[in-house]
Order: structure tokens, then sequence, then C-alpha cells
């Protein structure tokens, strides 16, 4: 698998679209790797607008035909906006991981996140 680089990645397979110093708020989404493992994606339980997420901690889960994973927040901060899309069709995840982001994060703080590099190393990509 190839993971696209201007993203950041983290040990439980999450990505996030931001480099830092950025003060927008960023994409949060799962990896190929992730949405291959979990096989098809039939519900998607997402943080809602104005929660705090924290990074490393759980904020959602994401229910397959194979079983139940937990969603890990990549960065700390505000989301700020929730793919509705996804919510509705969370097939969209499997087809796409990359462009099928899951919620947007007003970042506060980010810490041990991974190149695209170094998160294929960690996959075995």
């Amino acid at each position: 698998m190839t993971y696209p680089d201007q993203l950041l990645y983290t040990p439980e397979h999450e990505w996030v679209d931001w480099a830092p110093g950025t003060q927008d708020p960023v994409p949060v989404g799962i990896t190929s790797y992730a949405a291959e493992s979990l096989g098809d994606i039939v519900f998607a339980q997402l943080p809602e607008v104005g929660d705090r997420v924290t990074s490393g901690q759980v904020c959602g889960e994401l229910e397959s035909t194979k079983s139940v994973s937990d969603l890990y927040a990549p960065v700390s901060g505000e989301v700020v906006e929730v793919n509705q899309a996804v919510v509705d069709d969370p097939a969209a995840i499997n087809a796409d991981p990359y462009r099928a982001w899951l919620f947007k994060v007003a970042v506060e703080e980010a810490e041990g996140l991974l190149t695209a590099a170094r998160y294929a190393e960690l996959t075995g990509d």
C-alpha cells in the first residue's frame, strides 16, 4: 500500500492533514490499511461538533461486518465539523479512505504523529 506523503499518521491507523503551524481546522480519517483490515464499514459513530478530542484517546468507533473498532483522535482540539455524508454512507470510507474524512478539528496540540514513510514501516508496507 502507499500512503499520501502530505498526511501524518498515528500508530492506531488514523490520518490527519495537518502541518505544524497550521491554524485551519484539519480533516481526520482512517488509513487504507485500517479500512482494508476492518472490511466493509457499516456504521460510524463520530464525535459531535463542539466536542473536545484528545490525541491518542478514543473519540468514536467504526463498525464493520467483521468487528467494531475504536477511533482514536490523532490530535487534540475542538471538533468543528463532522462529515455527514460518511455518517449516512459509511461504505464511502472503504471506497476511498483518503477522501472520506470523518471530522475536522481545530488543532490545539499534536504529538507522536508519523510521516508516511514511518507509518509504512509500522504496517510493514
